[in-house]
């Protein structure tokens, strides 16, 4: 990475965090809830069997009714576990209870490891990300490990990503590892690269 855009997704991401951490609590809560509901309606999400997301944190949108209703409809999910070198394994969510909450840091799955390749599994891959491109290019929180793991995503599997309004941008500072979504999901509404469209209402 060179020395300028490093500093360019630096200002970024601090431009972001900030920014979320002014909504109150109140609105963290509305737009978390209108997400998941149009989460929960995406046609992608219609025959999958599996699903891979993630255990969100701070003020990152909430994805913990998500992930409890897919598991109540018999959906497989799978969420991550950061290992030392920084790549994802994953492991089966099984619900709050088996979440270990080691603050300041994001929860983790305290049931066994499936490996790195177990993202192959899934039919929807949900990441987290703190702005999205107009071509679909995801800013993460500069770690790399969801660059490494979406280079498993078998092709063809939609990659979906939770912004707050505002967060998807004309464009953010791209490097050749940077990996993109194919939708994004926000409280005003839902954007597939290439259409925008809406829900199953």
């Amino acid at each position: 990475m060179s020395a300028t855009a490093h500093a360019t997704k630096a200002q970024v991401r601090a431009q972001v965090l900030a920014a979320r951490r002014a909504l109150g609590p109140a609105e963290h809560q509305r737009a978390g809830l209108r997400m998941t509901r149009l989460l929960l309606d995406l046609e992608d999400l219609g025959t999958a069997r599996c699903v891979a997301a993630y255990l969100s944190f701070g003020t990152e949108p909430s994805t913990a009714e998500f992930l409890d209703r897919l598991r109540s409809e018999g959906i497989r999910v799978l969420v991550p576990v950061l290992r030392e070198d920084l790549d994802l394994d994953w492991a089966i969510y099984v619900g709050p209870h088996g979440v270990a909450r080691d603050e300041p840091g994001p929860p983790r799955p305290t049931g066994p490891l499936l490996g790195v390749d177990a993202l192959a599994e899934a039919d929807v891959v949900v990441v987290p990300a703190l702005a999205v491109g107009a071509d679909g290019t995801r800013l993460g929180r500069g770690g790399g490990s969801y660059d490494r793991a979406l280079a498993r995503v078998p092709t063809g599997r939609p990659v979906v990503t939770l912004l707050y309004d505002r967060e998807l941008l004309p464009a953010v500072p791209t490097e050749r590892h940077d990996r993109r979504v194919d939708v994004v999901v926000a409280p005003a509404g839902v954007h597939r690269f290439g259409q925008a469209v809406g829900s199953r209402a």
